[in-house]
């Protein structure tokens, strides 16, 4: 079993201030990954169009985009128009709603521990899927990563609880729902760190509160 890109799809102020201003009760965050996902090698990114926020030029939209570019540029990737490593899409999704998703160990670890797998992969070294559903409530933001060689879904982000009030409240959530979500995903690029050092770019030191504009943030293990 594998993601595919079908899967449902699904700057203003310091982020230091930023955390007081998401509704009044904490967001739930998850995220699942496709064991096929090239980590390693991922540089650039854009964005996939469509339908919703991605096609909407609101500054909502705006919002949304000009933070998962601050995140990412803090991990070390480059937005790119052209022919990029990954596409990035992104959905908010209205009440109570229930995503497919995978018990799986923290994708850092995994990442360090493992390569990508393919269809030469032999059968006894494939990871196995557990599939688990995830009820997420009171509106959900979603970010998925696409691989643009494969076509597949690598990796999704959820935060629940984002409800989206009106004026630059709104994109006060959005922004701090965007930084919560990338801390599920604390994978640098490979030349990020002095070195080239794959395994500092994976758990090297951080220099700060994570996500601060000009920090790493700081790789921590998530629950399985």
């Amino acid at each position: 079993m594998r993601l595919t890109a079908t899967l449902p799809f699904t700057c203003l102020l310091g982020l230091s201030l930023l955390s007081g201003c998401l509704t009044s009760r904490d967001a739930r965050i998850e995220s699942s990954y496709s064991y096929r996902g090239r980590f390693r090698h991922y540089r650039t990114y854009g964005f996939l169009t469509g339908n919703g926020l991605t096609a909407d030029s609101t500054r909502l939209s705006e919002a949304l985009r000009d933070a998962i570019k601050q995140r990412l540029r803090l991990q070390g990737y480059k937005y790119s128009r052209r022919n990029p490593d990954l596409m990035v899409s992104y959905k908010l999704f209205e009440g109570d709603m229930r995503f497919p998703g995978f018990v799986q160990e923290d994708i850092t670890h995994w990442v360090k521990n493992n390569e990508a797998e393919n269809e030469e992969t032999p059968e006894e070294q494939r990871h196995a899927y557990q599939p688990t559903r995830m009820l997420m409530l009171d509106g959900t933001l979603m970010v998925t990563l696409i691989d643009t060689r494969t076509d597949n879904a690598i990796w999704n982000g959820y935060a629940s609880g984002v409800t989206v009030p009106e004026g630059i409240r709104g994109e006060y959530v959005l922004v701090r729902s965007v930084r919560s979500i990338f801390d599920r995903y604390r994978i640098f690029t490979e030349n990020y760190f002095t070195g080239g050092n794959l395994e500092g770019a994976l758990n090297g030191p951080a220099v700060g509160e994570p996500g601060a504009p000009g920090v790493a943030p700081t790789p921590t293990e998530s629950p399985r």
